[in-house]
């Protein structure tokens, strides 16, 4: 697992965040390095409050590069208002929004699920892990040496659960897993019963709330394509989101991570929602500099991230866990990583931008579910695409509100929308 060194700065907000990112990569394993020197990634919580607050951030952003062997991620105000300073300023860093702090720094492995699956309320997120355990065997990952091989519990009791926690006031589940595209696979001779119960849980509970979908890998979604993507085109519930990690456009390299699926199933996948799907999001996650890879591969991993236009990016530079297959094998130089990743980041931040440039213009049913800075609230859309309303508490709007709004503009890596009615007002 990672050893992480985070520091945070600014207001009781940030240090909210942070403790919830800290307590996201326990959850995953994960734990604190003795400092950034001794850490498999370093994480820099920002502020932005005043020019002098921005060139301290700056200044130790640089201070963190030098000294953290492995990653450096720089998350906070500053890092979403101000992201482009960071590349300016010649510092090698993802920039990236809190939620997917996490997510990067289990670099490309399966979350870890706790041992007895009970679902958790979060405000009125709902957390659901329908199962746990996976049926890879990645050579890179250290996580299945703690988690073991898929446990499925039946789609009545999953559903249950959802149920329960509709009834205690979730608004949103989110579905989870190590990979959820393979719930079932163990009871339901290899084929996956996540369309089964998606279907189960919109159709069966009654209530007003919204459903996201966690990992799942390309292998298992591939052979239930058909059967998912109608069930999302049925259910309103859902969130038109999938997050399907292909890690690699290079079938060699894939091979040597044993990751199951091949390009041209994800690629499949990704046709057949696109064929049932008008507005949906891709999210997807590269490992760039994987120890097998050449030139050529990382090529084919750029093109198929071109291709495919995820709106949604992960990218993640390999690194050693130890203990794991991938380990023994000698790896590339931090440069050639390096510059990979700088490569593949700033092709995400383009597709990312331009993804949610064509959102604006556009009117979107909103869930409410997080505070956000001042008097802002955030929430998702129906392609779980996160939107932010500047001033909603001002406006009388909550936490679990639903609300229909215009998209006004955007800061790469989420939206603006502003509520109808106060524009219809204002006309």
């Amino acid at each position: 697992m990672a050893r992480y060194h985070i520091e945070t700065y600014g207001c009781t907000s940030n240090r909210g965040e942070t403790q919830q990112i800290e307590q996201a990569l326990r959850e995953g394993g994960h734990h604190s390095a003795d400092g950034p020197e001794s850490a498999d990634v370093a994480i820099l919580n920002t502020c932005t409050v005043l020019e002098k607050t921005e060139r301290n951030m700056l200044a130790r952003a640089k201070e963190l590069d030098a000294e953290t062997p492995a990653d450096l991620v720089v998350t906070g105000c500053m890092a979403l208002a101000q992201g482009e300073e960071f590349q300016d300023a010649d510092i090698d860093a993802e920039v990236l929004h809190w939620d997917d702090v996490p997510q990067y720094v289990l670099n490309g492995e399966c979350p870890t699920i706790t041992p007895d699956t009970e679902t958790v309320l979060n405000g009125v997120v709902g957390i659901l892990p329908i199962a746990r355990g996976c049926m890879s065997d990645c050579s890179y990952c250290i996580t299945k040496q703690a988690t073991g091989k898929i446990e499925s519990p039946s789609v009545e009791v999953n559903v249950e659960k959802a149920r329960a926690l509709v009834h205690a006031g979730a608004k949103e589940i989110r579905i989870t897993g190590q990979d959820t595209g393979v719930y079932g696979w163990d009871t339901n001779q290899g084929t996956s019963r996540l369309p089964e119960l998606l279907d189960r849980i919109c159709s069966d509970i009654d209530g007003d709330f919204r459903i996201r979908v966690g990992m799942a890998n390309p292998k298992g979604l591939h052979g239930v394509r058909e059967e998912l993507a109608r069930v999302f085109a049925e259910h309103d519930e859902l969130y038109n989101f999938i997050h399907a990690p292909v890690q690699s456009g290079s079938d060699d390299v894939l091979a040597d991570m044993r990751r199951q699926h091949a390009v041209s199933e994800y690629l499949e996948v990704v046709e057949t929602l696109d064929e049932h799907l008008d507005y949906w999001t891709l999210s997807t996650d590269f490992i760039v500099g994987f120890p097998t890879e050449e030139p050529a591969d990382h090529e084919q991993s750029m093109a198929l991230l071109r291709e495919t236009r995820p709106e949604k990016i992960n990218v993640t530079r390999f690194s050693k866990r130890p203990g794991t297959d991938a380990a023994d094998m000698k790896g590339l130089g931090g440069q050639t990583k390096k510059d990979r990743s700088k490569e593949m980041s700033e092709a995400k931040m383009e597709l990312m931008a331009e993804a949610y440039e064509e959102m604006i213009g556009r009117t979107s049913s909103v869930l409410l579910v997080e505070d956000g800075t001042d008097e802002s609230l955030v929430g998702y859309d129906e392609a779980y695409r996160q939107v932010v309303i500047a001033d909603a508490e001002d406006r009388g709007l909550e936490i679990g509100d639903t609300v229909d709004v215009e998209i006004t503009s955007h800061n790469t890596v989420y939206a603006f929308g502003e509520p109808i009615e106060r524009a219809q007002v204002a006309d």
